[in-house]
């Protein structure tokens, strides 16, 4: 079970948090997301599908088209949570900001995820 919350978490960065095509990352968001899913960031909260796919594309907009997101660390789960230490940049080489993902699961899906920007 552990290595299939790893790999959601690993899906949402490359499938979600990468993903420029709104209409693909909202059928990705339908998959890895529960129905009633929460979306924190700080100072920042939203509920439900559509609306964290407008928040997702919305960080998408104000990053330059050619970075995304990419794993720094292994994942991290601990019962049901789970961390992603990430950077964003051009390639994993030339990270310009790193964050972190803490993610609540139910039902083998994300629950809430909390976005941490360092």
């Amino acid at each position: 079970m552990n290595n299939d919350l790893s790999l959601l978490m690993e899906e949402n960065l490359a499938q979600v948090w990468s993903q420029r095509d709104a209409f693909a990352r909202l059928r990705s968001i339908q998959t890895i997301y529960t129905a009633d899913s929460t979306l924190y960031h700080v100072g920042h909260k939203i509920t439900g599908h559509k609306s964290i796919n407008e928040s997702v594309n919305h960080v998408l907009e104000n990053m330059p088209s050619e970075f995304s997101f990419f794993k720094l660390k292994p994942v991290v789960i601990n019962n049901n949570m789970g961390r992603l230490l990430w950077g964003m940049g051009p390639n994993k080489e030339s990270i310009v900001a790193t964050g972190m993902d803490i993610a609540v699961f139910k039902d083998g899906k994300i629950e809430s995820l909390y976005v941490f920007l360092d």
